[in-house]
């Protein structure tokens, strides 16, 4: 790979705004004359288009908790392959929403699968790519759910107690991940969870940022907490 490549992950629950944050940094990066490659995770490949489909709206096909992991695994192995891996040979900025992180939280720490078995079943999908910056939006589940305007998916009809518990996997196992890695306060207006978010790549882009550092809450502006949170 060139050294000028960047792999940013946007991940967190559903609502709380990564399509938002994903094409704001793409704009500003492409404002920056930085090449820019887009992915969602499952998904941008044949195979992949297909898992999603069956994961997400086939609610006609069961799914035992395993087999819908595997799903994502191999979905995630043909993106890495056939898209990720590539745009980063050529020095792209790949922004794919959301990665092996989802995958451990959705299905292991809210699904009940072993944890540590599914980052190791994902070094494996991935070849042990991981991205250099991995960020996570995260806001109250009732907020996040509160913001839906659309008919919901196969797994976003799991309910409140399944999503608490998404939330608490993502805040519990970011950690886990390599490299930069920021927990985002979601509830603000978008320009200001973009600015922090391109204060942050940007300091990486520059080699200020080292691959250890570990931002959270501390980047964002303070606010009061709301009850149930």
């Amino acid at each position: 790979m060139r050294d000028d490549h960047l792999f940013i992950v946007f991940d967190g629950i559903d609502g709380a705004g990564k399509s938002t944050q994903i094409a704001m940094l793409r704009e500003y990066l492409e404002s920056q004359e930085r090449s820019v490659f887009y992915v969602r995770d499952p998904g941008s490949t044949k195979l992949g288009d297909a898992v999603r489909e069956i994961l997400l709206h086939r609610e006609d096909i069961p799914l035992a908790m395993t087999s819908e992991m595997f799903l994502y695994m191999a979905a995630r192995a043909q993106l890495v392959d056939e898209q990720i891996r590539p745009a980063l040979d050529r020095g792209d900025i790949v922004l794919c929403d959301r990665f092996l992180l989802a995958n451990v939280v959705y299905q292991g720490c809210a699904g009940g699968l072993d944890v540590e078995t599914l980052w190791q079943v994902g070094k494996v999908a991935t070849g042990g790519l991981m991205p250099e910056i991995t960020i996570v939006l995260d806001m109250a589940i009732e907020q996040a759910a509160a913001r839906m305007q659309r008919g919901l998916d196969r797994l976003e009809k799991r309910g409140a107690e399944y999503f608490q518990k998404v939330r608490d996997g993502f805040r519990n196992q970011l950690a886990r991940c390599p490299g930069t890695r920021l927990l985002i306060d979601a509830d603000r207006p978008p320009e200001a969870i973009a600015q922090d978010i391109r204060t942050h790549v940007g300091l990486h882009l520059s080699g200020i940022a080292g691959n250890s550092q570990v931002s959270r809450r501390d980047t964002a502006t303070p606010r009061r907490k709301r009850r149930g949170e």
